[in-house]
């Protein structure tokens, strides 16, 4: 599984899961990529993120870690995946992931972050 970010000014890091997501796992992922991601790309203020309503996602965890690194969260309707702009951002990796020759597992994610 993967977890990435953009904004207007671009893409930031894309981080590659290897076991199964758990909430402090996310909070922890936020912390390592989107706030470094947001520095990366000089977002400065008024930047609002959104993350679908994944039980992680809206996890009481995640709110507090949110809440208290004063993240502003966009309010976003459940079972809405069409609306959510980075899947757009998905389809296209997977595309040109799949015209490239990952051998394992370490290719295919060397070739997702260096298509990303």
């Amino acid at each position: 599984m993967l977890w990435g970010c953009f904004s207007a000014n671009g893409t930031g890091q894309l981080h590659c899961i290897k076991e199964r997501m758990t909430r402090v796992m996310y909070c922890e992922i936020l912390g390592n990529n989107l706030l470094p991601s947001v520095r990366a790309l000089k977002m400065g203020r008024g930047w609002v993120f959104q993350h679908d309503n994944d039980s992680k996602h809206t996890a009481r965890i995640t709110k507090e870690w949110l809440c208290k690194k004063h993240i502003k969260v966009l309010a976003w309707p459940s079972q809405s995946p069409d609306l959510n702009p980075i899947e757009n951002i998905w389809r296209e990796l997977k595309l040109r992931v799949s015209q490239r020759q990952a051998r394992n597992l370490t290719d295919l994610e060397k070739i997702c972050v260096e298509e990303w």
